[in-house]
């Protein structure tokens, strides 16, 4: 089957793909974007993470037809999403895991980042409740998560400081 797959704002024709193909596969090896990670393509442990359409989901479990004239975004396209000044580094998400030093072995990290952007997104002030909800669905054996959960808490403090540098000191954006 030919189709075509926006991933990170660039159009993709693609040829020949098979319907047993998960749009993990063809991120991985059609796209040749290997940051979504695959781990156990059941859909448990997060690591394939992406948007689809603006939807966070496991892309081991989307069959790629069913993602045809769809846009994706993969870890690959997360710099310059977080806020301005940011369009050619990395995202506050990004940063934040850094500067938190919540990655470790780093395969869990690309899942994590995408459900904390998709997060920030919907709540821009999470609680951490909230932070440990949102990445229910994500699974890390090496970090204990403290260091992640801090880190989407940081992302969430480098967007109000953002936001807030936007603000003209007369109230005016």
């Amino acid at each position: 089957m030919r189709m075509n797959l926006t991933v990170n704002g660039e159009r993709h024709m693609l040829e020949e793909v098979r319907e047993s193909e998960s749009l993990l596969f063809v991120l991985r090896e059609r796209v040749g974007l290997p940051g979504t990670k695959n781990a156990c393509e059941q859909g448990r442990c997060g690591s394939c993470s992406v948007l689809l359409d603006g939807m966070l989901c496991c892309s081991c479990l989307v069959p790629a037809v069913q993602a045809r004239e769809c846009s994706v975004t993969t870890v690959e396209g997360l710099a310059g999403q977080g806020g301005p000044g940011e369009e050619d580094g990395p995202d506050s998400v990004q940063r934040a895991f850094l500067d938190a030093g919540a990655v470790q072995c780093g395969f869990c990290t690309p899942g994590m980042l995408l459900a904390a952007h998709n997060l920030l997104r919907h709540t821009p002030d999470p609680q951490e409740a909230e932070v440990r909800q949102a990445l229910a669905g994500n699974i890390c054996r090496c970090t204990g998560y403290q260091h992640i959960v801090e880190a989407v808490l940081l992302a969430a403090e480098y967007r109000r400081a953002e936001r807030g540098a936007l603000v003209q000191p007369d109230g005016a954006p």
